[in-house]
């Protein structure tokens, strides 16, 4: 092989992807986008009384449990669970070549990504700890399937609990949430760039150390999603079928039961007093993070089994496009969400509260889609994958197609049947 060859690599072909995974992945970066217009809109930061206040407020006491239900955590642990599958696939890819340095200097590009990304457009960033957590993944690769399933459920269900009360102690003398909550209002609603800026580097360093808990959420589902790739549960759903539908009614089943524990525990605690003991609620911390990871599995399992029927393939095959370019539209979510409510853009700020969010959301998610399908049907690859990928192996990748009808040929076959070849990285 020549070195140009070695430097340019072709992207997989329509007849190797995967179309599940980059469906799944464009519905789980709608729920993603969901929860992220909570800060981005600026409601999180108004304090109770403003909310109240709202005449969106009604309304949005029934949205936000309704979110509390269904979105909140479960998506964005589909996607770091896709995310990790991905990289473990990624990362197999590099080994067979005979090394890992391409995937390393892949993640440390998206580490790079992530830093500008957080500190210097939106602090509520997931990339810059993908980035340090898919560098952790390197370490679990020799691990067994037992390893990484007992690794990535210790990680995400019993190491935060039981580091907590150490972790409060060290930061008790770290602004709390109301305080900092309060500072990023006033920044964002100021016209100044500077002033919001500066506010966006002090929630971003806010953000890091006191959701330290947040390596282990991703780690842990991370190493989940390493295993689900080595066992090619998407990547061919046809030969896990018994499997995938065992894990949606046992996930969802724990999700459910999970998430009525999580409005009952109090009043249980009070009306039993042995529920009361530390023993009781350091159990009852582990069962409540239990439910969204079951949840979010029970979303990916669920979403696999409809993906299975000609007629719901048809249908979701729709995201796949999306979910192809999910770095793209991820960054650029940012960036219309601050330019519709911030006061350096339109100023929106939450005046419509969630009616305003959910019709923001809307809006985004399906120019997001038409866009995607108008993007893929005349280039290889989304901006942002584009440049990464071409960083990654540092040379200028092709991004048209050699003749114009492969782009077209591309996306009218984008909703077909799950591909049996090897998937891309969920932000490649």
């Amino acid at each position: 092989m020549t070195d140009d060859a070695a430097q340019t690599e072709p992207p997989a072909p329509a007849r190797e992807r995967h179309d599940l995974i980059d469906a799944l992945r464009g519905f789980a970066l709608g729920g993603v986008l969901m929860v992220n217009l909570a800060s981005l809109t600026l409601y999180e930061f108004l304090p109770d009384a403003a909310r109240a206040s709202l005449p969106t407020a009604g309304f949005d006491a029934i949205a936000l449990q309704a979110m509390e239900l269904l979105v909140n955590i479960k998506f964005i642990t589909l996607f770091s669970l896709l995310f990790g599958l991905g990289f473990s696939l990624q990362m197999e890819r590099a080994q067979a070549k005979g090394g890992l340095a391409r995937f390393v200097r892949r993640l440390l590009i998206l580490l790079a990504i992530g830093l500008i990304h957080s500190y210097f457009i939106w602090w509520g960033d997931i990339l810059l700890t993908y980035a340090v957590v898919g560098l952790l993944l390197v370490c679990f690769r020799h691990a067994s399937n037992r390893v990484l399933l007992a690794a990535g459920l210790t990680l995400a269900l019993l190491l935060p609990p039981l580091l907590s009360p150490y972790m409060r102690e060290v930061l008790s003398e770290w602004p709390k949430q109301a305080e900092a909550y309060a500072g990023a209002l006033v920044a964002f609603s100021s016209p100044s760039l500077t002033e919001a800026l500066r506010g966006n580097i002090d929630m971003a360093n806010w953000a890091r150390v006191s959701n330290w808990a947040l390596l282990c959420f991703v780690l842990g589902r991370f190493l989940l999603g390493y295993w689900a790739g080595r066992r090619g549960l998407l990547q061919y759903p046809h030969r896990h079928k018994v499997l995938i539908v065992r894990l949606f009614w046992w996930c969802l089943g724990i999700g459910v039961a999970m998430t009525v524990l999580q409005f009952t525990q109090a009043g249980l605690r009070q009306h039993y007093p042995l529920l009361d003991s530390e023993a009781s609620k350091f159990l009852i911390r582990v069962l409540l993070r239990a439910g969204p990871l079951a949840l979010g599995i029970a979303y990916a399992t669920g979403f696999a089994l409809l993906f299975l029927r000609p007629w719901w393939r048809r249908g979701l095959g729709v995201l796949a496009p999306m979910g192809r370019m999910a770095l793209t539209h991820y960054l650029s979510q940012s960036l219309i969400g601050i330019g519709l409510f911030y006061a350096i853009g339109l100023g929106i700020g939450p005046r419509w509260g969630l009616a305003g969010w959910g019709l923001a959301w809307v809006a985004i998610f399906t120019t997001q889609i038409a866009l995607s399908h108008w993007w893929l049907a005349r280039f290889r690859f989304g901006p942002m994958e584009w440049a990464w990928r071409s960083l990654t192996y540092g040379r200028r990748q092709p991004m048209r197609y050699p003749d114009a009808g492969d782009g077209l040929r591309l996306a009218a076959t984008s909703s077909s049947s799950a591909r049996d070849a090897e998937a891309r990285s969920p932000l490649s």
